[in-house]
């Protein structure tokens, strides 16, 4: 049995992450085969224990050297030792205790004391407030584990469909410039590999950019001067590939086995049909990372916390998921 923990960040403490992380794990429904170190204000555990009728079902530890087999153990990053929650409120203070979170993950992970990290949601616009000028996770963990933004690919899996996106989140206008041969290439590659890695047989299949594809050049050039020829090279290069095809109906034929994943040209393209299917149970995965990086397809959710609505489906699939590829080459 492997001894090196998968780490799990709490997210924003106020929001989502520190319930579903009791609802799942302190409830006895999860069973952790591996040590999982959590990260995070103890506060807000103890908090959402009590609010969900647990108990302490957590190992706090001072340091990754006290980690001693399966199960939860939290650390509480240098600065939330005094950490005071408010559920269910987004505020500057739980944007600073999801960054410092997210600062130990990366350092644990640079050393070699962790094997991957589960990251549970935080609130953007609060990570900013608190002086941390990353947009997000992705962003984050790809500038402070060195390999830049343009290194990593997002992907969204659920049960039917599997997602990856050649761009994320910048305005529709500037997504055509960003649709480069170099990058549908990169996350053709990425992608390809987590299908591998997965046993998932078929081809990925590369969403056009244009209406009905560009109808060979008509519609467009995109498909013609830079996504076909990236296809076409990555299929030299030994990949199962097929593309530029019609989003319209590429995924339809997605959701019924016909390929392993698809690789859309921006986002909502992508993650409208995703979403569509598997609302609440996906799980979004940080390709091109030297770890192994998965998370709840949701938000903070702070208008949720304490209802009792929030589902802990995406955050189980997460964890699921991040211990299947870890146990792969």
């Amino acid at each position: 049995m492997n001894q090196t923990p998968l780490l799990l960040t709490l997210g924003d403490p106020d929001g989502l992450g520190p319930e579903l992380v009791c609802r799942l794990l302190g409830s006895g429904a999860y069973a952790l085969d591996r040590p999982v170190l959590a990260l995070g204000p103890e506060s807000a555990l103890d908090a959402a224990a009590r609010a969900t009728g647990l108990g302490h079902f957590w190992t706090r530890i001072e340091n990754v050297s006290q980690v001693d087999g399966p199960g939860l153990h939290l650390l509480v990053p240098a600065g939330l030792e005094n950490y005071r929650p408010v559920p269910g409120k987004a505020r500057p203070e739980g944007g600073r205790a999801a960054g410092l979170a997210l600062d130990e993950a990366c350092l644990l992970l640079q050393s070699g004391q962790a094997a991957g990290v589960v990251t549970c949601p935080l609130h953007k616009a609060m990570l900013l407030a608190a002086g941390f000028a990353f947009p997000g996770h992705t962003e984050f963990l790809a500038e402070r584990l060195g390999v830049g933004r343009e290194g990593v690919c997002m992907h969204l899996c659920g049960p039917r469909l599997r997602v990856s996106l050649v761009t994320t989140h910048p305005p529709l206008a500037r997504v055509p410039q960003l649709v480069t041969r170099e990058r549908i290439l990169h996350c053709l590659r990425l992608t390809a590999d987590l299908m591998r890695r997965q046993g998932i047989p078929g081809p990925v299949a590369v969403c056009g950019l244009n209406p009905h594809a560009g109808e060979d050049g008509t519609i467009g050039r995109e498909e013609v001067e830079v996504i076909a020829p990236a296809v076409d090279e990555a299929r030299a290069a030994g990949l199962d590939v097929v593309g530029p095809l019609p989003a319209d109906s590429l995924f339809h034929f997605a959701a019924q086995g016909a390929y392993a994943a698809v690789l859309a040209m921006y986002h909502d393209q992508g993650l409208g049909p995703l979403k569509l299917l598997h609302f609440g149970e996906a799980v979004n995965v940080t390709l091109g990372l030297p770890t192994v990086r998965t998370s709840p397809d949701h938000g903070t959710g702070h208008d949720l916390v304490g209802t009792g609505r929030a589902s802990e489906a995406s955050l189980r699939a997460a964890l699921d998921l991040a211990l299947r590829l870890l146990a792969s080459p």
